[in-house]
């Protein structure tokens, strides 16, 4: 029988903690059982096995993440809320790298997919952050890959250790933020875009 009190939720709380705290290459339902204070086999009470366990660890995360973000960026616009979000982005990954990197590289099994699902609620912030600035709706999803990318990337690497040089790196982080900020206010207004028309070559 599973310990009293132990559900599911809180067998993932704690896997992710532990992920936080020896990282998640690490993470095996041995360490959490005994994190937790059962035997492994308990344990398939709750999840079905490693993968399950990593699979509702990064939902966890990104839903996380997603609140973070969404209300770091509350009532913000322009260059305002993309700092906001970028800087709650970068915040939760340094606070949480084992969580959070549990959710690279998995791919959802479907549009159901609890990791689709608070995978889109993170593009939302982002997304509003883009209402912000005069960008065609056809340049939208390219824009969103941008920021996911370089400011994921940032701070992945950052919680990785990966930056070694001595200029410190929130003075570089914000210079991140103003060079996206400036690529943003340069990309063409939807109202000068040139538009195609019936029999022109494309």
């Amino acid at each position: 029988m599973p310990r009293a009190g132990l559900g599911t939720a809180a067998v993932v709380a704690a896997g992710a903690d532990l992920a936080d705290e020896i990282g998640f290459p690490g993470l095996t339902m041995g360490q959490l059982a005994e994190r937790v204070g059962v035997r492994t086999p308990s344990l398939y009470k709750h999840v079905t096995g490693q993968d399950d366990l990593n699979r509702r660890i990064a939902a966890l995360a990104l839903d996380e993440a997603a609140d973070a973000i969404g209300a770091a960026t509350q009532g913000r616009a322009g260059r305002d809320a993309l700092r906001a979000a970028a800087r709650a982005l970068r915040d939760f990954v340094l606070a949480h790298p084992g969580r959070y990197a549990a959710t690279i590289g998995l791919e959802p099994t479907g549009p159901d997919d609890p990791i689709a699902l608070a995978a889109a609620r993170g593009l939302e912030p982002f997304t509003a952050v883009l209402r912000g600035y005069d960008i065609a709706p056809a340049e939208t999803t390219h824009a969103l890959r941008a920021l996911r990318s370089v400011f994921h990337g940032f701070a992945t690497i950052e919680a990785a250790g990966g930056f070694q040089w001595s200029t410190g790196t929130d003075e570089s982080f914000e210079w991140l933020i103003d060079l996206v900020d400036l690529g943003l206010r340069a990309l063409p207004s939807p109202a000068v875009l040139p538009t195609s028309h019936p029999g022109a070559p494309s």
